[in-house]
C-alpha cells in the first residue's frame, strides 16, 4: 500500500539514500525539523517499509570481482516444489548478486560477479549448469557500467511537474 509522502519525507528519503550515515541532527537541520519530529518521521518511513535497511555500498572491483555477467536461465519445470528448490539453490550462491524471475524467452535473470573469466567459467560449470531443472543457460558479459542500481527515484508530489 503506497505511503503518502510530503516534501519533508521526500527530503529525508533522498538524503538517506545518498548517505545513510547522516545523524538525526543533521537530517533535522536539512529539513528544518527538530530532532524528535525528524526521528519520528524516519521511524514511520522505516515501519511503512519505504526504508528497507541501511547498507554500505561496496566496490566490487576493489574486492577483486572484475567480471559482471548477466545470466539468462530457462528451466524445464514449473511446479512449485521444483521452482522453490531452484530458487533456494540460486540464493545460496554468493556470486549471484541479483536474481529475478522474468518474462520472455528465459525464466530467470541473474547478475553474477566473478574474479575473472576463469572463475566465472568454474562457477558456470560447477554450480549454474548443475542447478535443479536447468534446460538452457545464456551468458552476456558487461563490458562497461554506465549506471548502477543504487538509487530509487522518489516520486514527486501528486500534481507536481516532473
Amino acid at each position: 500500500m503506497p505511503v503518502d509522502l510530503d516534501n519533508t519525507d521526500r527530503q529525508l528519503l533522498s538524503a538517506l539514500q545518498q548517505n545513510a550515515r547522516l545523524t538525526t541532527g543533521e537530517l533535522a537541520q536539512m529539513t528544518g525539523l527538530s530532532q524528535s519530529p525528524c526521528w519520528r518521521r524516519i521511524r514511520r518511513l522505516e515501519e511503512s517499509g519505504l526504508i528497507d535497511g541501511y547498507h554500505a555500498r561496496l566496490d566490487r572491483r576493489a574486492l577483486g570481482y572484475g567480471v559482471v555477467a548477466f545470466v539468462s536461465i530457462s528451466i524445464d519445470f514449473q511446479n512449485e516444489a521444483r521452482s522453490t528448490e531452484f530458487v533456494e539453490a540460486v540464493r545460496a550462491i554468493p556470486q549471484v548478486v541479483m536474481f529475478h524471475g522474468i518474462t520472455g524467452s528465459a525464466d530467470f535473470l541473474l547478475m553474477v560477479i566473478a574474479k575473472d573469466l576463469d572463475a566465472y567459467s568454474e562457477l558456470l560449470q560447477s554450480k549454474l549448469h548443475r542447478l535443479p531443472g536447468v534446460r538452457h543457460v545464456q551468458t552476456s558479459f558487461s563490458l562497461q557500467e554506465f549506471k548502477r542500481f543504487d538509487d530509487v527515484p522518489i516520486p514527486a508530489a501528486a500534481g507536481a511537474l516532473p
